[in-house]
């Protein structure tokens, strides 16, 4: 693959602590990104923000001013994974819907395509930039703008399953399935929003479990053990 989009959810990101920053997760990420930089892929990030923020679970918080709280925990999420990204020798850029001084450069395709050309790593930060979108719905339309090949979800759970895992020790894990299956049986693999958006744009989705180890150099080399979504 030329061009990838990369989805790391908060919690993930924060390791065996579930919450704030795990450094040691962050690094193995940064050293397998790094093997596929080096071996020529364009590597573009999301992250979630749910390691640090949880606002839509208050029934006291505005929905709105929850979601702007949400868009803000990505972009810390975003400069601290950067940053661990350049410790091992990778250059980065972030890019935010919203202007926020000198932390981060306003999106724009063209500047994504820049950076991608100069060999960066491209980190897109703070959703749509509006509330009621998640960071699933953000990341496929980034991922649909800048023309990635597709989507590597790595999540905490090792791929998609027909039920809840946790919940029901009988669930069956799919190997591959259907953007449109997903959709009518609510999967949950991303929102609906980012479903139907992936679906409507032909954007595959590789859902994998970013604590398997060397997990996401493998998706990339073909020794995937997650669920491959078509469309």
């Amino acid at each position: 693959m030329k061009r990838i989009m990369l989805k790391l959810s908060g919690e993930a990101l924060a390791g065996d602590k579930h919450t704030g920053f795990d450094e040691v997760t962050a690094r193995g990420v940064a050293l397998q990104v790094k093997e596929l930089v080096d071996a020529g892929v364009e590597v573009g990030v999301v992250i979630g923000g749910g390691n640090l923020w949880r606002g839509r679970s208050s029934e006291n918080m505005d929905r709105t001013k929850a979601d702007q709280m949400g868009m803000l925990a990505t972009i810390m999420n975003c400069i601290f994974t950067s940053e661990v990204f350049r410790s091992v020798g990778m250059k980065t850029n972030i890019l935010t819907p919203f202007e926020c001084g000198s932390f981060t450069k306003l999106f724009s395709k063209d500047r994504a395509n820049k950076y991608f050309e100069k060999g960066m790593v491209v980190f897109f930060a703070g959703g749509t930039g509006h509330p009621y979108f998640s960071t699933d719905t953000g990341v496929v339309l980034r991922a649909i703008e800048v023309e990635a090949e597709a989507i590597l979800l790595a999540k905490a759970i090792d791929g998609v399953y027909d039920s809840d895992p946790k919940k029901n020790p009988e669930a069956k894990k799919y190997q591959e399935i259907s953007i449109d299956e997903v959709i009518a049986k609510n999967l949950q693999v991303v929102d609906m929003t980012a479903s139907i958006l992936a679906r409507d744009n032909k954007m595959p989705m590789w859902v994998f479990d970013l604590n398997e180890e060397n997990s996401i150099v493998n998706t990339i080399n073909g020794k995937f053990n997650g669920t491959k979504v078509t469309v």
